[in-house]
């Protein structure tokens, strides 16, 4: 049984986001028809000694299925790469306490995941290493951690709500510095539109609770993908990955068609793209 410290997790900034989407992945994994089957997520939120109601306020249902979509969407580029690449390598940059391995693993993906020392702690805490799934603890942005990775059996790369947390230089040098190494390979990754990014930076996203998400330096419209192409020469090919078909009238009638309609793709909250390098 774990011990009351190896339980508590203490987290603030852009770390503690860790919390708010395991929070309500868990949430949505409870629910009689989940869109996303997370058994490991509702595991975790049962374990940690953390005041999850206290800090985000209740669950919302709404903003719950559209974390787990989100996550499902990632899921979905990752089970078509290791279609095509059974020993291929999964570096998921700061996932903090994603449990996607857990949903996707083919029993034979290698794992990488890069994280912060702080994040890097808790993840190993709470959820280990093992022989074929591995934690990296440095950020990022310090591209030294690409030597560490085996690029002759496929690399795909994940950025899940990760870079609408830096600064546009450093998401330009962070995408380049993947295209750059992993010729042949892909990055998936989330960005909010440019209208969201301005309202956590003028401080006008919170919850009920008083819960205050970090600032979000780096936004990205749904017809910008261009600039996103332009980033390095090896980047060949840039899409977005529309949403999965979920339950209600939002996610299972309007949300799937979004993304096809100029004048109001860009009031979602955020889309998931995937750059494909040569």
């Amino acid at each position: 049984m774990a011990t009351e410290s190896e339980r508590t997790v203490k987290l603030s900034g852009v770390p503690e986001t860790l919390l708010w989407n395991l929070y309500h992945r868990a949430y949505e994994a409870r629910q009689p028809r989940p869109v996303l089957e997370d058994p490991k997520a509702v595991e975790l939120v049962e374990r940690i000694d953390y005041p999850f109601e206290e800090t985000f306020g209740p669950p919302n249902p709404l903003l719950a299925q559209g974390q787990a979509l989100r996550a499902r969407t990632f899921d979905d580029a990752v089970r078509a790469f290791l279609a095509e690449h059974p020993d291929g390598t999964v570096v998921a940059l700061a996932e903090g306490l994603e449990t996607q391995f857990w949903r996707v693993d083919n029993g034979r993906a290698r794992w990488l995941c890069v994280e912060l020392p702080e994040t890097a702690e808790v993840r190993r805490r709470l959820l280990g290493d093992g022989e074929r799934r591995r934690i990296l603890a440095q950020s990022a942005l310090d591209l030294s951690w690409r030597d560490e990775v085996d690029v002759t059996r496929g690399v795909l790369i994940t950025a899940q709500g990760l870079l609408m947390y830096l600064r546009p230089p450093q998401v330009r040098e962070l995408i380049a510095g993947c295209a750059e190494r992993f010729r042949g390979g892909a990055l998936v990754f989330d960005a909010v539109p440019r209208w969201f990014s301005t309202r956590t930076l003028r401080g006008r996203m919170r919850t009920a609770q008083g819960y205050q998400p970090p600032p979000m330096p780096w936004g990205l419209d749904a017809g910008e993908l261009s600039q996103v192409h332009t980033t390095h020469p090896a980047i060949t090919d840039v899409r977005e990955l529309p949403l999965p078909r979920g339950r209600g009238p939002y996610y299972g009638l309007l949300a799937p068609v979004l993304h096809r309609l100029p004048a109001v793709r860009n009031l979602r909250p955020t889309m998931t793209v995937i750059a494909r390098f040569s």
